[in-house]
């Protein structure tokens, strides 16, 4: 038998050699920079692990690291990735999975190069932590569905030109089966949102009213009614995408508070010192489980350890945001704008502690309720018993509300 071991067909150094040509025919320091990310995409090295003419390249997705630490060295600009956080981590995945590939060669690019952002268009008033509950309905009327129905917590809705969006299509089929899954233009006739204030001050979140939006069918994703089953893999990359980030060591929120310590010795107790230092051990130990948990993700897909990663990140925030704010004392209270802001991203660590402390609080609901995440955990991670759920076959036209 020939123990010779085959090369990838694209490994480390074929990466380097394509981006020094594309850094040949398009010096950074003299391109646009649309042109550029356009041209990155074109040339396969946006996400290598995806197909060849979507941006990627078929490669190991680990070697994306290779591609990223070259263009960063020269100076290449990227394509602003906390700002269209949604359609990367949550968007593309979900059409790359289920979508044609008409659907795959409109929308990557311009979702790559942030041209144009996406929203999620899933929980609603009365369908939050029991998401398959929703009540939106679309109905089909030829080649398109006419939807109506209402969303809440949309992030970037105000910004966005696209929505991934689940909507009910058959209430007479149980819950769970009765969902299909869209892509909805947030610039059609009938969408409408509003802004909805947080306690920072801001509104960052959008309520989204839909009253008679016509999505053609082309514009479906997946079967239908197999909505839920297509949101699941938007859901894992979510979580994945909010509590998976790499960060360096002492990297984030416990790095804030680190420095404030070493800078401010007059604020020290023996209290906090123990309490600072276990968060910082578990902060720790969280970003090394982040690691592993991309290294599970070079050679798959991700799984419900994910939702393991954003229950951390979310309580761990918490926790370290209230120890900031109690080193701090009445400087922690202060907070420098209170007015009605539209933020296009989420800033944690360039704002004062106040802000930090008081946009913490929504860790814990968004991209999947703590309590949610708990149930994941365990029935599929743990492989404990399911809690009891009665309204699991009913159809849901029968269904309380």
């Amino acid at each position: 038998m020939s123990t010779t071991r085959h090369r990838p067909a694209v490994d480390a150094d074929e990466l380097r050699r394509r981006v020094r040509e594309l850094l040949d025919a398009h010096p950074p320091a003299t391109t646009d920079r649309l042109d550029f990310l356009r041209a990155r995409f074109d040339a396969g090295l946006a996400w290598v692990h995806y197909p060849a003419g979507l941006g990627g390249l078929d490669a190991p997705r680990s070697l994306q690291a290779v591609v990223d630490a070259e263009l960063e060295a020269a100076g290449a600009p990227d394509n602003d990735p906390r700002r269209i956080g949604i359609g990367l981590g949550m968007a593309a995945p979900t059409i790359l999975g289920f979508g044609t590939d008409e659907q795959r060669q409109r929308l990557l690019r311009p979702l790559w190069t942030g041209e144009e952002v996406w929203c999620q268009l899933f929980s609603e008033p009365g369908a939050g932590s029991d998401l398959a509950a929703l009540a939106t309905r679309a109905v089909r009327d030829g080649d398109d569905w006419v939807v109506d129905g209402q969303k809440v917590w949309t992030s970037s809705a105000h910004l966005a030109r696209w929505a991934i969006l689940i909507a009910r299509t058959d209430p007479d089929q149980p819950k769970h089966r009765g969902i299909s899954y869209f892509i909805c233009d947030m610039t059609d006739p009938g969408v409408e949102v509003r802004p909805l204030r947080q306690i920072t001050g801001e509104a960052e979140f959008n309520e989204v009213f839909l009253t008679g939006v016509r999505i053609p069918d082309s514009r479906r994703l997946g079967e239908i009614g197999e909505g839920w089953r297509v949101a699941q893999t938007t859901l894992m990359n979510e979580r994945v995408a909010i509590g998976g980030g790499r960060v360096p060591r002492e990297g984030g929120m416990i790095g804030l508070v680190a420095d404030t310590w070493r800078q401010r010795p007059e604020l020290r107790t023996h209290d906090l010192h123990q309490r600072l230092l276990g968060l910082w051990v578990e902060s720790e130990a969280a970003r090394l489980a982040g690691e592993r948990l991309r290294q599970q993700l070079a050679v798959g897909q991700p799984g419900p350890e994910g939702s393991a990663m954003k229950l951390a990140f979310a309580r761990l925030n918490q926790q370290i945001s209230a120890l900031e704010v109690e080193l701090l004392g009445e400087e922690g209270l202060l907070y420098d704008d209170w007015t009605l802001r539209r933020p296009e991203l989420v800033d944690f660590t360039g704002r004062e502690a106040g802000y930090r402390y008081l946009r913490a609080k929504g860790n814990s609901i968004e991209g999947g309720t703590s309590e949610v995440l708990l149930n994941i955990i365990a029935e599929r991670v743990l492989g404990l018993p399911p809690e009891p759920r009665t309204d699991k076959d009913l159809p849901w036209k029968d269904l309380p509300r």
